[in-house]
């Protein structure tokens, strides 16, 4: 055997355990996707039935929107190990929306309960540094480069 054929076969058995994983990860990140759209329901509906009783409205659809809201941060988790099945990499943008949306999520849970500025003030300056990496993954991205030099 060669050096040459080992590193082929190397390679070859790297991507398919890679994919084999990656395969195993999108189960359960649908199966997390599940557990979460049917809790956010279950939740709702428990609130629904003791609104007469302590819980008011804002608080249940507080949990609503907190449960949706994770929701979606596992379909951007979901849509990046899918991004990497199809072109072979990771989309920077797609890891960047998944924080941005788990980012938003604690900020609208600091509305429900008491917390300093300073943490305010920090998770904003997050959002906002996130936002501009974001920006700039697009602007810079390969695809687009590829393009411009294209022309």
């Amino acid at each position: 055997m060669t050096k040459e054929t080992i590193r082929v076969a190397s390679d070859l058995f790297f991507e398919t355990l890679c994919r084999a994983l990656l395969s195993l990860l999108l189960v359960v990140l649908l199966a997390a996707m599940a557990v979460g759209i049917f809790g956010a329901a279950a939740d709702l509906l428990a609130d629904y039935n003791r609104l007469s009783l302590n819980n008011g409205l804002h608080n249940t659809l507080k949990h609503l929107v907190t449960n949706v809201l994770m929701v979606l941060a596992v379909v951007e988790l979901f849509r990046t190990v899918k991004a990497y099945f199809t072109e072979g990499r990771l989309k920077v943008t797609y890891i960047i929306d998944t924080a941005l949306v788990v980012v938003i999520t604690e900020l609208m849970g600091f509305w429900y309960r008491e917390v300093d500025e300073a943490r305010v003030g920090l998770a904003i300056a997050l959002v906002v540094a996130l936002m501009f990496v974001r920006i700039m993954a697009i602007r810079f991205s390969p695809k687009r480069r590829e393009l411009l030099e294209g022309l």
